[in-house]
């Protein structure tokens, strides 16, 4: 069943021209400089420090490094974070669409 669903989605994304982070659940980061961080699809805060923060996705974990990092804002499916932005690790757990 779940290989059925998958080719479904698969085609939708082929025939329709859907991006892949609505079919498949994936994280979508948007990056300004090093100083503005903007991440849709997280599944919550695992742990938040100044210099690192790490993120629950669907399929892995964001790790994120930095100096003077600070949660903007945070929604349900979205946060926002500001300061120096260092490194960018994502960790993912199911093999990819």
């Amino acid at each position: 069943m779940a290989g059925i669903s998958r080719r479904l989605r698969k085609w939708a994304n082929e025939m329709l021209d859907v991006p892949q982070d609505v079919l498949f659940d994936l994280p979508r980061i948007t990056m300004v400089g090093n100083k503005e961080l903007y991440i849709e699809n997280h599944r919550g805060v695992r742990h938040f420090s100044p210099d690192k923060m790490v993120l629950s996705l669907s399929q892995g974990l964001l790790e994120i490094e930095g100096s003077g990092l600070m949660i903007r804002s945070i929604l349900p499916e979205e946060v926002m974070i500001e300061g120096s932005v260092t490194n960018i690790k994502y960790t993912g757990t199911e093999e990819s669409p």
